[in-house]
């Protein structure tokens, strides 16, 4: 009778075991797909921030496209079209895109 009871105990920790690890391996799928490029995507976004200067040309999340005037800590006044008197400021997470004027770039590929 003894060795009926050892039997069951031992494979409940064995399905107690089997449960721990595909918890484990649902876990780690979960952060290959979902956690860890998001965070890649952050990285390449502060980077781009981080280079943000005046006279960039940018894209917004709205689809439109400016001049950088003015840089601050979180907001970025942009200016859009031909038209001097239309400038917005934003939030530096509107901007999806930036381009660096040709003159910079051909200077920095003379280099």
């Amino acid at each position: 009778m003894q060795f009926g009871i050892l039997t069951s105990q031992a494979s409940g920790l064995t399905s107690m075991a089997t449960l721990i690890m595909w918890i484990v391996v649902m876990v780690g799928i979960f952060y290959f797909m979902a956690i860890r490029p998001q965070k890649k995507q952050q990285k390449k976004m502060d980077a781009m921030m981080s280079t943000l200067e005046n006279g960039d040309s940018v894209l917004t999340s709205g689809g439109f496209f400016g001049v950088v005037i003015d840089v601050m800590d979180d907001v970025v006044i942009v200016e859009f079209g031909n038209n001097k008197n239309c400038r917005i400021p934003m939030k530096k997470t509107a901007i999806v895109e930036i381009e660096k004027p040709q003159a910079a770039v051909a200077s920095k590929d003379k280099e």
